[in-house]
């Protein structure tokens, strides 16, 4: 009975050192910025180490301290990049959308609590038995309306007709390959479900209330007001100074077309990003930005994954920051080799910004980086590698625990 009594004890101390690990590796605590905090100098020369040794393809990157462009660093692989140069964002489409959104909302012309049913007359939501007539526009620009399309659009070569808004509403081609449906399948606002099918309707609801089509919408609202002047929702191919596509092995792809551009569409530059982070830093200094007071609306907590607020109004919360805020921005990844991260502290008026070709996890990797490095915590994208920083200490100490326990259990004796 006395074994039985040690070795439950033992257990007992090796699960509560068990929880403690997981909550330190989900909180930083094992985790090694890859620059001391405030040092932005060794962040940027850090960064461009990583750069050098994982880029195949093209990359723009910079660095705002304060609302200005500290650092600004370029690789080219087979044309000249620069600031200017347009890249496919991908879903970081999605943070665009909703600030154009927001924009309508700051107008009166949508209300964030209204069905959107209300909105619409070109198409419907299917009925369900979930209520589909309870969606409202604040679930679709939070991923909480209960769709369960988990869309990813997929490509269309330069030469493929490409669908008509409708067509793709109700008949979706996914990235996955398979059959599609946009529609209910939980319970409305019940749940935090990833829907690229949302942003499909949020692009119409933008077509039915302004009566414009959608990118001449985002153009005259968006990009024009904040001197945007190279985004744009067109195919990629048909403009100069571009980043050309590459896949992994940074072999040259062929540029591709994308059916929904709210979702996926967008093509901007790190000059253009850089205006919409400002605008986003000092709202006030910026003609045609939407205001303080709705920016820091977007970044109240709507979506939760096992406990942690990663969502807000078309915005992810990546971590929290001292004053009880919230890092936010969004990224974007698609095939054959894209991804972009945008990344904003509102506390100090910093953020990162880089657009890749060639790598899908490079952004994302640098702006998981910045934010460890600026709040000590890890984003949430990043949550597997959180995880895995607690294995060592929890080995280690759980081994303490045995050895301690044991030697305890032997003197006793």
């Amino acid at each position: 009975m006395e074994y039985v009594k040690k070795i439950a004890g033992v257990c007992l101390f090796i699960l509560i050192w068990s929880v403690i690990s997981v909550y330190g590796g989900l909180s930083g605590w094992w985790l090694k910025p890859i620059a001391p905090p405030n040092d932005a100098e060794q962040f940027f020369s850090s960064t461009v180490e990583l750069i050098e040794q994982n880029t195949k393809g093209n990359i723009a990157f910079a660095l705002i301290e304060n609302g200005e462009v500290a650092k600004e660093y370029f690789v080219s692989k087979d044309q000249h990049i620069d600031r200017n140069s347009l890249f496919p964002t991908a879903s970081f489409s999605k943070w665009m959308t909703a600030y154009g959104v927001m924009k309508l909302i700051e107008q009166g012309k949508i209300d964030l609590d209204q069905p959107i049913s209300n909105y619409l007359t070109r198409w419907s939501l299917p009925s369900s038995e979930f209520g589909s007539e309870k969606v409202t526009v604040r679930h679709l620009l939070s991923h909480t309306s209960g769709l369960t399309d988990k869309l990813g659009f997929a490509d269309y070569r330069p030469n493929e007709t490409m669908p008509s808004l409708i067509e793709s509403l109700n008949q979706p081609k996914a990235s996955s390959g398979k059959q599609v449906k946009i529609t209910l399948g939980v319970p409305v606002g019940e749940e935090w479900i990833y829907s690229g099918g949302g942003y499909l309707i949020l692009q119409l609801l933008i077509e039915e209330v302004t009566q414009q089509g959608f990118a001449e919408y985002m153009q005259q609202a968006v990009f024009a007001p904040l001197s945007m002047q190279r985004s744009n929702y067109d195919f990629i191919g048909s403009h100069e100074n571009i980043s050309n596509f590459y896949d992994q092995e940074g072999n040259p792809s062929e540029m591709y077309q994308y059916a929904s551009s709210a979702a996926t569409g967008l093509s901007s530059s790190i000059a253009d990003l850089t205006r919409f982070v400002q605008a986003n830093i000092h709202p006030a200094q910026q003609n045609g930005a939407i205001s303080k007071n709705t920016i820091d609306s977007m970044r109240t907590p709507l979506g939760h994954k096992l406990g942690a607020d990663i969502w807000g109004l078309g915005v992810m919360l990546y971590a929290p920051t001292a004053s009880g805020d919230y890092v936010y921005g969004h990224d974007g990844s698609n095939e054959p080799a894209i991804n972009s991260a945008v990344r904003i502290n509102p506390e100090t008026g910093d953020a990162v910004i880089v657009l890749a070709s060639g790598n899908k996890t490079l952004a994302s990797t640098i702006g998981y980086h910045w934010v460890l490095w600026q709040t000590g915590y890890p984003d949430f994208l990043a949550f597997e590698a959180a995880l895995q920083s607690a294995f060592q200490p929890w080995a280690i100490g759980s081994l303490l625990i045995i050895l301690l326990m044991s030697i305890l259990f032997i003197r006793r004796r």
